[in-house]
This record gives structure tokens, C-alpha cells and sequence, in this order.
């Protein structure tokens, strides 16, 4: 029997079909209704056939002050649901060409960090492994460290853009060596990153001292503190940003949603005044189109402090526009 076009199937599962799948829309089913997934897309068991994949990691057993972003995923997948296949700023038709579902989320060990890593790592060997670029639901920012493991594990060192409030390069906290505030410090290390292809936008805040941002530079990353681009366009910096990694260089994007300032975003762990501003948010991903993006993660959405929802709705806008960057997307 032939399946049901997507766009008609209430239910929303996987459809049999060659046409990519489709969110469901607000016309064909009410938007505080239907299926629990990031933009109401099709629910996946399998990376295979799919070019990209939404994939919530609910892990923040790695944070340091506010608890909470093991909600992030699910807030994030609910707000979701008012989002449209359309880009109508950027004209990205990404649903045109792309097929793209939810995986889910990664059973993660509540009770362990070190095997949590383990097991977000080799979940994301086999998505990788099957040509399918992950977009990530965090979660706190330790999941960058098993995440970026998988992408050199399958493109080399990577290119990174990363936004914070803060560097998460602490060689530890607390003697631990694994936390939200040490992935790159880790990936360094580890020969994850293409170093002087990094970019670090947004740090900002008080320091334990006066070099605290120096260890990223002195590794060759390019730091650009949220102060530096105050009331300005980030379109130039971009610019910089797609000559020095250029068009063929695997690329990461790591957002942290503290990097944008919490009169905007103030559902988060570690909120640090004076960050940046949505509109700069929106210029930093959307000036990543271009580049070879490989994967990307938006982490540190911590519910119980959004009571708006607007921090979750931000961090799934952001998700969608890391989808409109991909290789492959077509623009009308």
C-alpha cells in the first residue's frame, strides 16, 4: 500500500517516500498539538537516508551553577513547533532538498559523566558514519567534547565557530577534567580542532585572572570579546570568519546560549550581563553559509529559568538557521 504523503499523515511517522520529509504544518494541525519532535518533522530510529538529523542530548550533570538543561531538549522541541520550512530572510528552502528528522534523544547515564561521554561519542560515530549531519539539542557544554570526537573521528580537525560567555578552556574544575567548562581545553588537546581555525565570539564577563582568555589565543584561536562588537553588525566579522576557514574545511558551530545576553536569553546556567544581541546571533549563523558545516550543537538551554519560554524559542530559531547553512541547501 502506498504511504500517505507526509504533509497528510497526522500520525507523522516516517513516510515511504523519495520526497524529503516535511514539518507538519500549523494548517494541518494545530500548532500546540501533534507530535513532540523539533519542528513537528518525522521521528527517526535510524540515521540512513538522512542528510540531517535533529538529536537531543538531555545531559547537564557536567554544569557548574545552574541545573536544568537536561530539559533543554524537550523545551526546545515544544517551541518548535511554530516554525515554518521557509527562511523568508535568507530565502534557504532547506526542506526543498534535504531530508531531515528527529533521532531523538541519546540515552545518556544520569548517574555517570564518564560514561555519558562514551556513549554520546559512539552514538554519534554511527549518525556520522551514515553521511548525516547532526544538529544538537543540548544539554550543557560538556557534550561538545564526545561530539567532536565522532566529527575528527570522521572529517579530521575540524574548523570551529563557537559562541559563549565564556572560553571553556579550564584545564579543570573542581579536579575534574570533564565538565561543561572544559571541552576544547580537552579538544585541543585531543588534535580535535584545526586551531587556528577556531573562532571564539562573545566571552565576556570576570575572570579568576587577568589572562584568562589568553590560553585560546596563545593556541592560535581567534577570540572576539562580546564588548569588541557592542551596537555593531557582525556581517564583516563573518566575512573574516569564511575567508580564514574557507569554502572546503570541515566546520563545527558550538552556541552556547549564555553568549547572548540574558535580557534576551536568561533561561540558562551561567548568565553573564552585556552579552550579545539576538540580531547578532542571526548574523553569526547565517554568515556561516559557505562554509563546509559538518555539524552543529546549541546547548545551555535550562527550562526551569526560562519561564517565558523565550530562551528555548531562540535556541530552536538558532537550530533551524544552523539547518539553513548546511551544504546542499537550496535558496529561492
Amino acid at each position: 500500500m502506498a504511504a500517505r504523503p507526509a504533509a497528510l499523515n497526522p500520525l507523522h511517522t516516517m513516510p515511504i517516500t523519495t520526497t524529503p520529509n516535511q514539518p507538519l504544518g500549523g494548517n494541518t494541525m494545530p500548532r500546540f498539538a501533534g507530535p513532540g519532535t523539533m519542528m513537528r518533522l518525522p521521528a527517526a530510529t535510524s540515521p540512513e537516508g538522512l542528510d540531517a538529523a535533529f538529536i537531543g542530548v538531555p545531559l547537564d550533570i557536567g554544569t557548574s551553577n545552574r541545573p536544568g538543561a537536561r530539559f533543554g531538549p524537550r523545551q526546545i522541541r515544544a517551541e518548535s513547533a511554530l516554525l515554518r520550512p521557509y527562511n523568508m530572510a535568507t530565502g534557504a528552502a532547506p526542506f526543498d532538498r534535504l531530508n531531515v528528522a528527529d533521532l531523538g534523544d541519546v540515552p545518556i547515564n544520569t548517574y555517570s559523566l564518564e560514561k555519558s561521554i562514551d556513549i554520546v561519542s559512539t552514538f554519534y560515530d554511527s549518525v556520522l558514519a551514515a553521511g548525516c549531519a547532526p544538529l544538537t539539542l543540548g544539554g550543557d557544554h560538556t557534550i561538545a567534547l564526545p561530539i567532536l570526537r565522532a566529527v575528527a573521528r570522521k572529517h579530521g580537525p575540524v574548523a570551529l565557530v563557537h559562541v559563549d560567555a565564556h572560553a571553556d578552556v579550564n584545564d579543570d574544575m573542581f579536579g575534574e577534567r570533564i565538565a561543561h567548562g572544559t571541552p576544547f581545553r580537552r579538544a585541543v588537546e585531543e588534535g580535535l580542532l584545526a586551531c587556528d581555525k577556531v573562532w571564539q565570539i562573545g566571552l565576556r564577563g570576570t575572570g579568576y585572572a587577568a589572562d584568562d582568555f589568553d590560553w585560546p589565543r596563545e593556541q592560535g584561536f581567534t577570540v572576539v570579546q562580546a564588548h569588541e562588537v557592542w551596537y555593531q553588525s557582525l556581517a564583516p566579522l563573518m566575512a573574516q570568519v569564511r575567508e580564514r576557514i574557507g569554502p572546503t574545511q570541515p566546520v563545527y558551530i558550538s552556541f552556547d546560549i549564555d553568549g547572548i545576553d540574558p535580557s534576551f536569553a536568561g533561561g540558562t546556567g551561567t548568565p553573564e550581563i552585556g552579552g550579545l544581541t539576538v540580531p547578532q546571533a542571526l548574523e553569526i549563523v547565517r554568515g556561516c553559509r559557505g562554509l563546509n558545516v559538518v555539524g552543529a550543537d546549541l546547548v545551555e538551554v535550562s527550562p526551569p529559568y526560562d519561564t517565558s519560554g523565550n530562551t528555548a524559542l531562540l535556541g530552536a530559531n538558532l537550530l533551524y538557521e544552523m539547518l539553513c547553512v548546511l551544504p546542499g541547501v537550496p535558496f529561492r
